[in-house]
């Protein structure tokens, strides 16, 4: 009995939590099991059901389809939950993102005959696909099973930092296979791989690179996987030549395939016989070459005991998690800790166990005394996902900023990441948000990077012309529409990134580029309309164009994935100022109270498919909107704030696989949850304040870096009671609806009084209001 106890995962679980150091017993608390993976596996989340740890360089997960680029679009991360067949699974994925690629190394288990296409998901037995049943399937933080119907075929699968675990039970008596296909891709479309090749090793290791022009063109992804069973034969296809390369061996007797295959459409198929055990099967990826996926396999995937390695992302989970201490109901904490989970995914770890990581310059550099992280979607996560880590995890923080640098330093252009994902640059969405994204965590205390160097690459990143126009703009004070397309959300998110920019030089003494940027900060009243009331795009002689119409959306417009009701609402870091533009708190309210409670037919954003989630002309589907409920506070209305929070939160987030009504675009959507499940959001990030809400949770307890513990405690929190009443910070009045960073990192507790009718008076002046609103007022 004892023996058998300490062999159980749980028991391994406990051990590695108990040697985690200091935060051990908070690890031990299990916040993992409250994590539901399958939320925004269903409807436009995309989201993926997989194994992975924080941050990790492995996402190990099930593809259902991976349609031609044209259907796609919900297949972003290869698999969607009302899918009957299950593809194979692959171990590169992005978390909620808009658009995709990825989908690296697909691999098949199969029990009996083996086909070398995939098949027709409608046609069972037409290709290796396999049905499965949700009822099979066992998802959490770290770990993923279900069982291939088709082939009785039970797969578990977890994963390590840089390793891919998989754990593949065999029914008695038939052969077992496992089927590596080299050609699909997630977003998947003909002549997509540009070059692959495959080779069996004398110890049975499998090594192989691809080469696609995908959305990151000429990505390369290189792999080595090996068996804890002997192969008794291999084939190694190339269904575009229709050459096969066979060997035959027996256990720990392999031959070497020298340059075995070589194109564009490899598959390989490697046969175990009849096995009285489960197969584990582990896979290590490199951007760079084999030697470094081998290497990684090597180091990060010693040995053979899939519970061993299961117990440990369990315990990397509940060690990340336990940043957070959360009371309240189990659909309060899965709701909860589901976000958390979902806001730690990225960016991942992009470099090899020797330092060295792909650039966006297509060469190979080394990583000194810094881990490399890339997938960045910065467009959505300066918002809130990285200020939320700012927050939790500084040292991450000094990580992800150190890595922005060095790629700016690799860049061709000079820029900083703008949507980049191992190392490579896609040049996807608008503005250059990194400069937020580290200017946040300067102003906010974050250090262990080159200031100096950080403030180069972001006035590079701010000043090279040819990006999006740029040089119009410096030139004009905004980017002329018949120069750039969407030139006027261009111009309002440039003028942001300038403030931020000025924010972080202020803070270095660096006056005369603070100086520069916060001139080029208010570029964002040069597409300010004063008749229309709404922002628009102009012209190079400095007309607006014609003809306006404020509820026009379509890809290419004056805006991005937005219209002029959703955009006129982007100026974070001057709300002053626009509630001055739109004529006085009162006129801004009722704006926003008809932008809420318009009526508006779904139909007319048909195609726009990002814009999703709709209250009135709100979407919390798309980043643009995510700010906007909060601006209620700017005007002395911060019961509408916590009104439009209560709306939102209950129409847009529910646990359920369609529980995410957009792109969870790698953690924003999720952080935007966090955070106003805390009662307090980063409106304005690299500035130094939150602007208040109201909590969804009764408790929480957030256990920051500098050993303090900050709690925010809601009294009397149920539907019936659905605005703050009174806040107290340490037991004294709250009279002001902001936090500052200090503040929470000094430790103490926030008090929320919930109460049935709104409280008018709180938050009312000017004084109480974010970003010091009194000192701004004209």
């Amino acid at each position: 009995m004892e023996n058998r106890a300490m062999a159980s995962p749980w028991f391994r679980l406990l051990m590695i939590a108990l040697s985690l150091g200091p935060v051990s017993a908070l690890a031990v608390s299990d916040h993992a099991s409250a994590v539901d993976p399958r939320i925004g596996t269903g409807g436009d989340g995309h989201t993926f059901p997989g194994a992975t740890v924080p941050f990790g360089m492995i996402q190990l997960s099930p593809d259902t389809a991976v349609p031609d680029f044209k259907h796609a679009y919900k297949w972003a991360a290869g698999y969607q939950y009302n899918d009957p067949t299950i593809m194979g699974f692959s171990h590169t994925h992005f978390s909620g993102s808009g658009h995709s690629d990825l989908g690296d190394v697909l691999v098949m288990p199969i029990a009996g005959d083996v086909r070398l296409e995939p098949g027709d998901a409608t046609q069972p037995g037409s290709g290796y696909r396999s049905r499965f049943s949700h009822d099979s399937e066992v998802v959490q933080a770290g770990y993923y099973a279900v069982t291939l119907s088709d082939y009785g075929v039970r797969a578990e699968l977890t994963t390590g930092r840089r390793v891919g675990w998989h754990r593949y039970t065999f029914p008695t008596g038939k052969p077992a296979h496992v089927l590596l296909d080299l050609r699909p891709s997630i977003y998947d479309y003909p002549g997509k791989v540009l070059w692959a090749n495959l080779r069996v090793h004398p110890d049975g290791t499998v090594t192989g690179c691809r080469t696609i022009r995908g959305w990151a063109p000429g990505r390369e992804l290189c792999f080595a996987m090996r068996f804890s069973q002997p192969m008794t034969s291999r084939e190694l296809y190339n269904r575009e030549t229709d050459v096969v390369y066979k060997g035959f061996a027996g256990p720990g007797n392999q031959p070497e395939d020298h340059n075995a295959q070589n194109g564009r459409a490899l598959v390989g198929v490697f046969d175990f016989g009849a096995l009285k055990q489960p197969l584990e099967v582990k896979v290590a990826i490199s951007s760079v070459n084999q030697a470094n996926a081998i290497a990684n396999l090597d180091q990060d995937g010693a040995g053979w005991d899939f519970d061993a390695h299961h117990a440990e992302a369990t315990a990397a989970w509940n060690k990340a998690l336990s940043v957070i201490d959360v009371d309240g109901t189990a659909t309060q904490r899965t709701g909860f800790y589901t976000s958390l989970y979902h806001a730690m995914l990225a960016p991942t770890l992009s470099m090899d166990v020797n330092g060295e990581y792909r650039g966006p310059d297509h060469q190979v550099h080394h990583a000194d005394g810094f881990e490399f992280y890339s997938s960045w979607s910065m467009w959505d996560v300066y918002r809130a996902e990285e200020p939320l880590m700012v927050l939790l995890r500084p040292d991450l923080s000094t990580q992800f900023v150190r890595s922005l640098i060095a790629a700016q330093q690799a860049s061709p252009f000079g820029m900083l990441p703008v949507w980049s994902y191992q190392g490579l640059e896609t040049w996807c969405m608008t503005g250059y948000h990194a400069v937020a994204v580290i200017a946040d965590a300067y102003v906010k205390g974050v250090r262990g990077f080159d200031a100096d160097q950080a403030m180069k690459a972001m006035v590079s990143t701010a000043t090279y012309g040819d990006y999006g126009d740029l040089a119009d703009y410096m030139k004009l004070g905004y980017v002329p529409i018949d120069k750039e397309v969407e030139g006027g959300s261009k111009t309002q998110e440039y003028a942001y990134d300038d403030w931020a920019i000025a924010q972080m030089a202020r803070g270095m003494g660096k006056s005369d580029i603070a100086a520069t940027f916060e001139k080029r900060a208010g570029n964002w009243r040069n597409v300010w309309d004063p008749k229309t009331g709404f922002m628009r795009a102009k012209l190079s002689n400095g007309q607006f164009r014609e003809p306006f119409d404020p509820a026009s959306a379509a890809y290419g417009s004056d805006y991005t994935e937005a219209n002029a009701w959703q955009y006129s609402w982007y100026v974070p870091q001057d709300v002053a100022g626009l509630i001055a533009a739109f004529g006085g708190d009162a006129k801004f309210v009722s704006k926003l109270d008809r932008l809420f409670d318009a009526k508006v037919d779904p139909a007319i954003f048909k195609n726009v498919e990002d814009i999703t989630g709709l209250i009135g002309w709100y979407a919390h589907g798309n980043e643009p909107s995510h700010h906007i409920a909060y601006l209620y506070d700017y005007a002395g209305a911060a019961w509408k704030t916590q009104q439009r929070l209560k709306q939102i939160m209950d129409s847009q987030y529910a646990t359920r696989p369609d529980g995410l009504v957009g792109n969870d675009d790698l953690g924003q959507m999720s952080a935007w949850y966090v955070f106003t499940a805390l009662g307090f959001y980063p409106v304005t990030p690299a500035s130094d304040e939150y602007a208040i809400g109201r909590p969804f949770v009764p408790k929480a307890a957030i256990h920051l870096p500098n050993g303090h513990t900050f709690t925010v405690v809601a009294d009397q929190l149920d539907d019936a009671h659905p605005y703050v009443g009174a806040v107290t910070l340490n037991g004294k009045p709250l009279d002001h609806v902001y936090l500052r960073h200090a503040d929470i990192l000094a430790g103490g507790e926030l008090h929320f009084t919930m109460q049935a009718a709104p409280n008018k008076r709180w938050g009312e002046a000017d004084a109480a209001r974010p970003m010091a609103m009194s000192r701004y007022r004209q």
